[in-house]
């Protein structure tokens, strides 16, 4: 027992070690609680409270690629797939 601490703050320690375990296992147990019932509500249907979303913004653009272009965009990866 260190001798400048007294025995008030060194209850005080435990106190607080005890509640910061406490608060750990709480919020262990609510963030699996949380895991299992997002995995359920992916499966069900939407929310709804909540407006369908709509598609704001610009069209998506394709543009059709030469096969030289093409050579070149595989040529690319490989070679940014090969670090």
């Amino acid at each position: 027992m260190p001798e400048h601490a007294t025995t008030l703050q060194l209850i005080g320690v435990a106190v607080l070690g005890a509640a910061a375990v406490v608060w750990a296992v709480v919020l262990v147990r609510l963030l699996r609680r949380a895991g299992r019932r997002t995995v359920v509500r992916r499966s069900t249907a939407p929310l709804p409270a909540l407006p369908g979303q709509t598609r704001v913004g610009p069209s998506r653009e394709s543009v059709e690629l030469t096969p030289a272009e093409q050579d070149a965009f595989a040529g690319l990866v490989r070679h940014l797939a090969n670090g």
